[in-house]
């Protein structure tokens, strides 16, 4: 995945593919994590909406059937590819940063490249976010508030004009760029490690991709995992709630404890190694095509 021999076209059309295959993969465990982060706490003699994952998933099959894991797709589905691409040519952007002539980029090197990218995609990804977290948990609603991502964006605009659509852009900043230094650092490291094992046949280096992507989406959740939390609670919370990720935090630490900073820890990384070797198996393959019909493009 080199950077420096790749067009920022190849790198538009490859990370946009890659992102679509992660958003088939894995939207319906997000689904989960959501509703899994925002739902009500309990009172004194109330039990949970949701046990965990399971059971989430179960009642929202049975009360909305397999459709309702994959209600708020069509934002980020909408937005991947520029998501994507932005996020990955991004990152080819930060090696050439960060590089020192006739050297390899270290570790930190390419952590840093990879936080660079998650900058680039924040515009796009904060109002996406918050569409899609408004739509998910709407729960079985006989009259949701919403009929859809455009509406969303209708009602969010009318109500608070821009500033409400980019409503949680810090708390999506504080997740995405150490989680992206994270996700881009260790699938160069592992593929670079990986390099001397087996043979180049494509199924092994299938397997690399698939291992060097699905580790890459865990180390990545791992580090952003509480900033999404915030950025959940944040986003889905009626106007005056919270006055800003301070107070979000404030709250969930007083009512909840720190272990609330990973709730729907669970379905996130049943989602994250199938997602993410998704994700790298799109762009690996769209890159080799786009090479193959358009060695110079």
């Amino acid at each position: 995945m080199s950077a420096e021999k790749t067009s920022p076209i190849k790198y538009f059309l490859s990370g946009g593919f890659g992102g679509i295959c992660t958003v088939i993969a894995g939207h319906p465990l997000d689904t989960i994590k959501v509703r899994l982060q925002t739902m009500p706490i309990p009172g004194p003699n109330e039990v949970p909406l949701y046990k965990g994952t399971f059971d989430c998933a179960r009642k929202t099959i049975q009360v909305e059937g397999f459709r309702g894991l994959y209600k708020g797709m069509g934002a980020p589905l909408a937005g991947v590819a520029p998501i994507f691409a932005i996020s990955f040519f991004g990152f080819g952007v930060g090696k050439r940063l960060f590089a020192k002539k006739g050297e390899e980029l270290s570790l930190s090197r390419l952590f840093g490249a990879g936080a660079f990218s998650g900058i680039f995609t924040t515009v796009i990804m904060a109002p996406g976010e918050r569409i899609k977290c408004l739509l998910q948990i709407q729960q079985g609603q006989a009259k949701p508030k919403y009929s859809g991502p455009t509406d969303v964006v209708k009602q969010l605009y009318r109500e608070g004009g821009i500033k409400s659509i980019y409503k949680g852009t810090v708390a999506t900043l504080l997740r995405d760029v150490p989680a992206s230094g994270m996700y881009f650092m260790t699938y160069e490291w592992l593929q670079k490690f990986l390099k001397p094992y087996g043979d180049d046949s494509t199924q092994m280096n299938l397997l690399k991709t698939i291992f060097a992507g699905g580790m890459a989406g865990i180390l990545n959740w791992s580090v952003g995992m509480p900033a999404d939390v915030i950025k959940s609670r944040l986003q889905t919370a009626a106007e005056g709630t919270y006055k800003g990720i301070g107070h979000v935090f404030t709250v969930l630490m007083k009512e909840e404890g720190i272990f609330a900073l990973y709730k729907g820890v669970t379905p996130v990384m049943l989602r994250a190694f199938p997602a993410n070797a998704a994700c790298f198996l799109g762009f690996e393959a769209s890159m080799s095509l786009l090479n193959m019909i358009a060695p110079n493009l």
